[in-house]
């Protein structure tokens, strides 16, 4: 797949899609950060700040977000409704959650639970990025970031996208972010859970396939 599919409806479709969409990825944070297991790469850096810090995971998150978007905007990437929506919308869901008392006891699980809880995760990420994505409402502070780097220094932004992660795991694990074995399923799954999601929303019909989309039979 090399373009995003685009989600089918007018604006307020698209609105509730991009809502719904990070809904679900702070949900699948949530499922990551109960497992044990690790964290993707920003949310290792999220936590380990909030390890030093009076914020919370999710306080951090949209703290990082809104910081982020800045030094993105100052650079010539202008932030969209998407972008903002994505900076604070997350960190929030994972704070809400995070207070439901059986999801807060999830972490005590045995190994099976908590294995199943990464693969969740995992899916969900994939599930709500492609919902975001596809309504095609602004890119998130962090890809915001990724782009406009790569546009300035002329480096590929699979080049970009794996400094500022691998930067900012390094700083969250320095802090005291939960790395293992998550965190390298994240690394590997969650671009192939994003494909395969955009896939399910065509087959649905929910999603219109980019020009350059070819399903497999």
């Amino acid at each position: 797949m090399r373009a995003a599919p685009r989600l089918r409806g007018g604006a307020a479709a698209r609105t509730a899609s991009l809502f719904v969409g990070l809904a679900v990825i702070g949900a699948a944070i949530v499922a990551l950060l109960e497992s044990g297991l690790g964290l993707a790469p920003w949310d290792v850096f999220h936590l380990g700040l909030a390890a030093h810090s009076p914020l919370t995971i999710g306080t951090a998150s949209i703290v990082v977000g809104l910081a982020v978007l800045l030094v993105a905007w100052a650079l010539g990437q202008r932030p969209g409704f998407g972008t903002l929506a994505n900076a604070v919308v997350i960190g929030a869901v994972v704070d809400l959650l995070r207070r439901v008392p059986w999801v807060a006891r999830l972490s005590s699980s045995g190994l099976p639970v908590r294995g199943g809880l990464l693969l969740l995760g995992v899916g969900l990420f994939g599930l709500g990025s492609a919902l975001y994505i596809g309504a095609g409402l602004g890119a998130g502070p962090r890809d915001s970031l990724m782009l406009v780097l790569a546009r300035r220094t002329g480096v590929r932004i699979a080049v970009v996208r794996a400094a500022l992660e691998v930067s900012a795991l390094a700083v969250g694990w320095a802090l005291g972010g939960v790395v293992g074995v998550g965190t390298v399923g994240a690394a590997l799954l969650l671009g192939p859970a994003v494909e395969a999601s955009f896939r399910l929303l065509v087959r649905l019909g929910v999603a219109e396939p980019a020009p350059s989309l070819e399903l497999a039979p």
